[in-house]
């Protein structure tokens, strides 16, 4: 199916006069819904076969209907009395796209959903371009690909969600676009991998707006940054590519922000996590993209008490956060996760040496932060609004991504809304917030 056409599904229906009650409350929702029902096998995008399966020959006859549909069409979703008895069908054939017993319309739709996704109609649809939306009107999350590569040690992600399955570009773009026509003002890029965007697919080529873009990190986060918002990446392993994506930020293209798990920095325990990257010379990486964006906000997370880490190992990460200098960090004391492979690892750390280390390392980290955020007081910066209340508006700066960096409170912004761009300048600090007052011009 083209991006523009309309999807057409084919239909078998067979059975009792209960069972076509059935396919006409699935054809009336794919015909409300905007799907186009066809009357050949070679002219649908997929079809559904409504079965029967009360006696035998009814389960061979509806069993020779999947088989012919397979053969003419390839796309087949099965429904009705027949997918109700066990895994009858998938054994047969085990090729069928999905299997839903009786009355099952809502599942029917859902596959269907799945493997055809309809045309939204701006005149008739009530879910809106941007589809429904858990985050406030003024930021969004734009996932751009499921799954994971990598097998660390200690995640289990790749078990429960599969392979990296990057998103069309294309795709990626649409559905930017249309939060931002929403009046999204800021586009947070996650993944388990955001890095790796496309490495499934060959960094093939994709089209936006009619002209070619490739499915790779930085020609994404470029487009995106052409949009009209704040775009932040999330989750960036840090490959060689990686180095790319400053100068988009040192321009102002996308905010000079990199959240990048980096976890340990000792490289015996690397290894030992198998974590990505290990050999990189992170520090001296650092240097280098702080001289092309001075500006840039540097986030990371850190697991301490992994399994064998002596004290002189932590002592070397804690090292590393000394020199490294990183503006936001996440520390967490390793746990055992069920189905994990560093379950199987030597010397679990004690639990009281592991809260021991956590509780020196967040102390480390917190005077780095009070010592950075110190500097910002008396500079003029762009914030994001994010609520305003009686007592002022709570705010967020390029560093602060939602829920998880700080804030900034601007005291006199009680006129202001929810999604504004405002310039405050900043007037005191502590370990994770800022400060801030609006010029004289603008609290008037």
């Amino acid at each position: 199916m083209s991006n523009n056409s309309i999807p057409k599904v084919g239909f078998v229906s067979l059975g009792c006069p209960k069972a076509t009650v059935d396919s006409e409350h699935i054809l009336t929702r794919l015909r409300a819904e905007g799907y186009l029902i066809s009357g050949s096998y070679q002219d649908a995008d997929l079809v559904v076969v409504n079965t029967c399966g009360f006696i035998d020959s009814a389960v061979v006859e509806s069993l020779d209907a999947i088989g012919e549909a397979l053969v003419k069409n390839g796309k087949v979703i099965v429904t009705g009395c027949l997918g109700a008895k066990g895994d009858v069908v998938k054994q047969a054939h085990p090729s069928v796209l999905a299997v839903t017993g009786p009355h099952a319309t809502d599942e029917v739709m859902a596959a269907v959903h799945q493997h055809l996704p309809r045309l939204h109609d701006p005149y008739t649809d009530l879910v809106p371009p941007q589809g429904i939306r858990l985050t406030p009107k003024h930021f969004a999350y734009v996932k751009i690909s499921e799954g994971c590569n990598h097998r660390c040690t200690f995640c289990i992600i790749p078990s429960m969600r599969g392979d990296l399955v990057s998103r069309p570009v294309g795709d990626v773009m649409q559905e930017a676009q249309n939060l931002v026509n929403a009046g999204v003002r800021e586009l947070l890029v996650i993944s388990q991998d955001t890095s790796a965007y496309g490495v499934d697919i060959k960094y093939r080529t994709g089209f936006w707006g009619g002209k070619p873009l490739k499915s790779r990190m930085t020609e994404l986060a470029a487009a995106m940054g052409e949009l009209g918002a704040w775009v932040r990446l999330h989750y960036v392993y840090p490959y060689p590519h990686v180095d790319e994506v400053i100068p988009l930020m040192a321009q102002g293209k996308i905010l000079p922000y990199l959240d990048i798990p980096f976890q340990h920095a000792n490289q015996r325990i690397l290894k030992l996590m198998k974590r990505p990257a290990s050999s990189e010379n992170v520090l001296a990486r650092i240097r280098q993209w702080r001289e092309i964006c001075p500006d840039l906000t540097l986030r990371s997370t850190f697991i301490v008490g992994f399994p064998g880490e002596t004290e002189e190992e932590f002592e070397e990460l804690l090292d590393f956060l000394e020199e490294a200098q990183l503006d936001r960090v996440g520390a967490f004391a390793y746990s055992p996760v069920d189905g994990a492979v560093a379950n199987a690892l030597p010397d679990h750390i004690p639990p009281e040496v592991q809260q021991e280390r956590l509780a020196r390392l967040m102390l480390l980290q917190e005077e780095i932060s009070v010592e950075r955020l110190q500097r910002k007081i008396g500079k003029t910066i762009t914030v994001l609004v994010d609520e305003v209340d009686e007592d002022g508006a709570v705010a967020r700066s390029s560093a602060d991504a939602p829920e998880i960096d700080g804030v900034v409170y601007v005291d006199n912004g009680q006129q202001l809304c929810a999604g504004d761009f405002v310039e405050v300048r900043i007037t005191d600090s502590d370990e994770h917030d800022l400060w801030a007052e609006l010029p004289r011009d603008l609290n008037e």
